[in-house]
C-alpha cells in the first residue's frame, strides 16, 4: 500500500472488521487522520479519497493549512496538540473540534475568541489518564468540575474527553482505556451531549475501540512516517 487513498481504505476496512468483532457500528467511530508536518498535498490526496476530518498539533500550522485549502468546503479541522494562551486564537478561529482544552482560563479565551458567524468550538477535556508529570491533561477527578465551567461559556460545546495514555513499557495502556471509558460514562451522565471519547493512534486503535473509543487519530498509518521540523 503505497498510496494515502489505499492506506486510508485499509484503515477503514480494519475498523470495521473491528468494530464487527466488537458487535459495535463502524459508522459509530470517526476517523481522524493526522497531518501534522505532512504537506498540503497529502492532506488533499486524502480529500479526495474521501477523509473529511484531519488532526493537528500545531496552532500556527493548523491555521496555515485551513487557509491554504479553505477551498475544500467540507474540511473539518481537529486541533489535537497543547494549546498555551497565547496560541488560543488561531485554534478559536480555524478548528472545529479542539481536543486538548485542560483548564479554564484556556476555555474562556476560546469562548471569547470564537467568531461570532462560526458554529460553537467542540472541545474535548483532556485527560491525564496515566499520572504523567510531563503530559497535559487534568486528573481525572478534576473532570465534572472543569466540564461544569466549561459548558456555561458561550461559543463552546462540550463533547466529551481524550487521552493519550502512557507508552505501553511505561504502563499497561489496557487498564488506563479502562479508566477512560468509566469517566466517559460518569461524564455523559452529567453531560449526555458530552459522548465522545478520543483515545487509540496508529498502535493501539483496536484495543481503545474495545473500550468505547468513538475518534481515533491515526497519522503514520495514513501518511508513513513523519520528518520532523521546528513547529509552533
Amino acid at each position: 500500500m503505497n498510496t494515502i487513498a489505499e492506506r486510508l481504505e485499509s484503515a477503514y476496512q480494519q475498523i470495521a472488521q473491528q468494530c464487527t468483532k466488537l458487535g459495535s457500528n463502524p459508522a459509530d467511530v470517526q476517523l481522524i487522520a493526522v497531518s501534522k508536518t505532512k504537506p498540503d498535498t497529502d492532506i488533499l490526496s486524502a480529500y479526495q479519497a474521501g477523509q473529511r476530518h484531519f488532526g493537528e498539533n500545531y496552532p500556527q500550522e493548523l491555521a496555515d493549512k485551513a487557509v491554504a485549502l479553505s477551498q475544500l468546503k467540507e474540511i473539518c479541522w481537529h486541533f489535537i496538540g497543547p494549546l498555551q494562551s497565547n496560541k488560543t486564537r488561531l485554534v478559536a478561529e480555524h478548528a472545529s473540534w479542539c481536543h486538548s482544552l485542560d483548564r479554564l482560563k484556556i476555555a474562556s479565551r476560546l469562548s471569547s475568541q470564537r467568531p461570532e458567524q462560526l458554529p460553537p468550538l467542540k472541545v474535548m477535556l483532556q485527560v491525564n489518564i496515566s499520572g504523567e508529570t510531563s503530559k497535559a491533561g487534568i486528573n481525572p477527578d478534576q473532570v465534572l468540575a472543569l466540564a461544569t465551567e466549561v459548558t456555561a461559556l458561550p461559543g463552546l460545546e462540550l463533547k466529551g474527553l481524550m487521552a493519550i495514555p502512557a507508552p505501553d513499557e511505561q504502563e499497561p495502556v489496557e487498564p488506563a482505556f479502562a479508566r477512560m471509558q468509566q469517566l466517559s460514562k460518569m461524564l455523559r451522565s452529567h453531560f449526555p451531549l458530552a459522548s465522545e471519547l478520543s483515545m487509540g493512534m496508529s498502535d493501539d486503535w483496536p484495543l481503545a475501540l474495545k473500550y468505547g473509543a468513538t475518534m481515533i487519530r491515526l497519522g503514520t498509518a495514513i501518511f508513513g512516517v513523519r520528518n520532523y521540523e521546528r513547529h509552533e
